[in-house]
């Protein structure tokens, strides 16, 4: 990877966003709570969480990732609560397919995602970027079991 190709991919907008992750933390009783970790890189995403009515009412995550897998853990987080387990996963899979079908960035209140589309080019990154949709997904069907 070149320099330039380092600028790009960790731009401010990216690195603006490591540094605002909303809900760092546990909580004290959560419903599930799912560790994800990135074989590849070496994140790591654990993510608690209870919900009401089939939506998030409590939510946190502790992210120990590269820097693409804690901006878009930030952007999740800014807009968690209140999401029920189908708008979470269209926004998921919007996601995916931005980073692997050069398809548009997931819709509001995702659309601070589309900072990572550089990361288009470097799928050995992209497990690490999706890494606290799927613990959070995965956290939502062990909350509702």
């Amino acid at each position: 990877m070149s320099d330039s190709d380092l600028l790009q991919l960790y731009s401010r907008r990216i690195l603006a966003l490591t540094t605002a992750i909303p809900h760092q933390g546990t909580l004290s009783a959560p419903q599930a709570s799912v560790q994800r970790r990135s074989p590849q890189c070496g994140s790591s995403v654990t993510v608690h969480l209870s919900l009401q009515d089939d939506r998030i009412s409590e939510f946190a995550q502790e992210v120990r990732a590269c820097a693409l897998g804690q901006a878009s853990a930030s952007v999740l987080g800014q807009a968690v609560i209140g999401l029920d387990r189908a708008a979470l996963a269209a926004a998921r899979d919007q996601l995916r397919d931005m980073l692997t079908r050069d398809a548009p960035a997931p819709d509001a209140p995702f659309g601070d995602l589309e900072a990572l589309t550089p990361a288009r080019a470097y799928p050995n990154r992209h497990a690490s970027i999706l890494l606290a949709w799927d613990a959070t997904l995965e956290a939502m069907d062990q909350a509702a079991a």
